[in-house]
């Protein structure tokens, strides 16, 4: 048997599990998108990946502003959905929404439910340090990530691992999960079990001002940092009074004045410890390994970066 499906989704993480339901067999009702945005600089409007694929495959694609109203609520009842499968879409759907299909609808999640609920999980785990992730999915409910999961599965951190690496790995987790997923609720086979009550934390959306470095924190941590915000917003610090993007870091022995340049590797004094900055983007220019970047620029040992 094969359900009817309501795809949710928008960004490029969406689209693993978009090919993952249609190569399961399962009909796809219509595809949800954010709709389309203006970028580039001719500001014109582009469409989300999401709704690239979905149109390439043959979808119905709606892009609704919202979900409030009651005509998109009818709009979306009438397509007769046996489910909705949600994907970083970036709407809240409203208590009639969730209640419009059958099965309802199911979230795909970046992260091992109860932690790190909310709006950016990859890179919240980044920072705090954890040693694991993963995807949930879970049935929807007007809380926040709050439903019955359904199924989890776990990968791990390694420590090179960026947000962009994560990303992209738990998109292929997601698309190799949701197929099964659809299988058990249309065979009766699903059942779903309570989030634990212990263990609760919240993913905060990213400020862009988290990305800048602050050279007085332990250099544990702000290697964390760079890896948690590369691609997006990233990670920055001063020279000269120019803003200097650091793309990628490792940890280094040395002390010193927090911000002070300790040798000709580029290696800055931090809280605690060191901080060896290897791939850089100079403000107006284009990103370069921190060798090729001191070929141009003159950084003397004593200098600091920072304000």
């Amino acid at each position: 048997m094969t359900l009817r499906i309501i795809f949710m989704g928008t960004p490029d993480f969406a689209v693993p599990a978009l090919r993952g339901i249609l190569e399961a067999g399962h009909g796809v009702a219509a595809v949800y998108t954010q709709p389309p945005r203006a970028a580039g600089r001719g500001m014109a409007l582009r469409k989300s990946p999401v709704h690239e694929i979905a149109e390439q495959a043959g979808l119905t694609v709606l892009t609704p502003a919202r979900l409030k109203s009651a005509e998109e609520q009818e709009r979306f009842s009438a397509l007769r959905a046996d489910a909705a499968v949600v994907v970083a879409y970036g709407l809240i759907l409203p208590r009639p929404i969730l209640e419009a299909t059958p099965h309802g609808a199911f979230n795909l999640h970046a992260s091992l439910l109860p932690r790190w609920r909310g709006a950016a999980p990859i890179q919240r785990a980044l920072l705090a340090g954890d040693t694991e992730t993963g995807i949930t999915i879970f049935q929807m409910e007007p809380s926040l990530d709050t439903g019955p999961i359904l199924a989890i599965e776990s990968i791990p951190i390694g420590p090179a691992s960026t947000a962009q690496s994560l990303h992209d790995d738990l998109a292929a987790l997601a698309a190799r999960m949701i197929g099964p997923v659809v299988d058990d609720l249309a065979a009766g086979r699903a059942q779903p079990w309570p989030q634990p009550e212990e263990g609760v934390t919240y993913a905060a959306k990213i400020d862009k001002a988290e990305g800048r470095l602050d050279w007085t924190r332990p250099a544990v941590l702000l290697e964390r940092q760079v890896r948690a915000l590369e691609p997006s917003p990233g990670s920055w610090t001063e020279l000269g009074g120019q803003r200097l993007r650091v793309l990628a870091a490792e940890l280094a022995a040395g002390h010193g004045v927090p911000g002070e340049v300790l040798d000709e590797r580029l290696t800055v004094a931090c809280g605690e410890g060191a901080l060896r900055l290897t791939r850089l983007q100079p403000a107006g220019g284009r990103a370069m390994a921190s060798d090729a970047f001191l070929r141009g620029h003159k950084v003397p040992i004593g200098s600091r970066l920072g304000p």
